[in-house]
């Protein structure tokens, strides 16, 4: 294990140096929430915020992004041709992401980074990016990352994870990323590894003890697909909901999108912005018909396909990290976790009930 401690005076000078070769993004305050976005040179991140309304998700996936370009004018020699649009995959940091966000970016890897198929615009943006966490020591209360394969000092994902011990930073270093930024802001005074160790684990044990919020998962696995999907209670879970996306846009495992081109004039470009599984247009065919034409179909397919379709085709736990962005963003109150119980449980009631 190799720790470096970093001098909380010589943070602000670290990032000028370290600006020089990656473009740095990180979490700013913005009216009443904290937001990731490029810093401006000389401006640092808030790394005493709770957490970020949106995860830094959008630096990797963006929300909108161009992929082509084309001309309709056939005066043009290369009109009605696609040419992909130029991006920057110059070196980038995200400075102060939270374990879970950085777990969240390794789950959507499974969807875009697969042996059959690989998004070149996912790939070369999180190759790109260098992950440095902040350990979460004062996690919200509808945070449950602990019981959802994650937790406030969790490396998975991570390039460098740092602990604020109070008049200095502890760097640990999980990577050669990881590394290569630490000595590029010129960081690289070796820490007490012993005297490191159990600062750091002391830390996660005391972060791990004040997160009070939890979930079952242990049975979702084994039980029949087709049994949970004709569960009674979807329709009492979906009853409040009012299919407004808010849940999937500020979730960071979320990663659907959809696919259109926009025109002006004689010049047109194809785009993918993020789409919602909850909105009624989603899976609507091309004949008019909508095999999910109820709430009660999007509703019930959003917690499936978190909670029992990724679990079945994967096998790496949920799709979903305990980070309590659904819970508090969520209009009408609807809680991921009563629904994760109420799926775990459901064999238990069947069986129950048979007895």
């Amino acid at each position: 294990m190799k720790v470096i401690q970093i001098d909380k005076k010589k943070w602000a000078d670290g990032l000028k140096k370290a600006a020089d070769a990656y473009r740095l993004f990180g979490p700013v305050k913005e009216e009443k929430f904290h937001n990731f976005k490029e810093l401006a040179r000389g401006e640092l991140p808030d790394l005493g915020y709770l957490n970020s309304r949106l995860s830094p998700k959008s630096i990797i996936y963006p929300q909108s992004e161009v992929m082509f370009e084309y001309s309709l004018d056939v005066t043009a020699a290369d009109h009605h041709i696609m040419k992909e649009v130029d991006k920057d995959y110059a070196p980038r940091a995200i400075i102060g992401i939270r374990p879970c966000d950085a777990k969240a970016l390794v789950l959507v890897n499974h969807n875009f980074d697969t042996p059959e198929y690989k998004d070149p615009y996912w790939i070369r943006a999180l190759e790109s990016t260098t992950l440095v966490g902040m350990a979460c020591d004062a996690p919200c209360s509808s945070c449950f990352c602990t019981t959802a394969g994650c937790g406030p000092y969790h490396e998975e994902g991570l390039d460098v994870l740092i602990v604020d011990t109070a008049d200095d930073y502890l760097a640990k270093v999980l990577t050669e990323k990881g590394e290569k930024f630490l000595n590029t802001a010129g960081w690289n005074t070796a820490a007490d590894t012993d005297v490191a160790a159990l600062q750091l684990e002391t830390g996660r044990q005391e972060a791990e003890a004040k997160i009070t919020a939890f979930v079952n998962t242990d049975k979702l696995r084994q039980i029949d697909t087709n049994e949970l999907y004709k569960a009674p209670f979807w329709e009492d879970v979906s009853f409040s909901c009012i299919n407004c996306g808010t849940c999937t846009f500020a979730c960071p495992t979320c990663w659907c999108f959809d696919i259109q081109d926009e025109n002006r004039g004689k010049a047109g470009m194809r785009m993918r912005n993020w789409d919602s599984c909850m909105y009624p247009l989603f899976t609507v065919h091309g004949t008019g018909h909508n095999p999910r034409g109820t709430k009660l179909h999007r509703v019930r397919q959003r917690f499936m396909h978190k909670l029992k379709y990724y679990v079945d085709k994967y096998d790496v736990g949920i799709q979903c990290v305990g980070c309590g962005r659904c819970i508090r963003s969520c209009p009408v109150n609807i809680d991921i976790r009563r629904v994760c119980d109420l799926m775990n449980s459901h064999g238990d009631a069947k069986d129950s009930c048979a007895v």
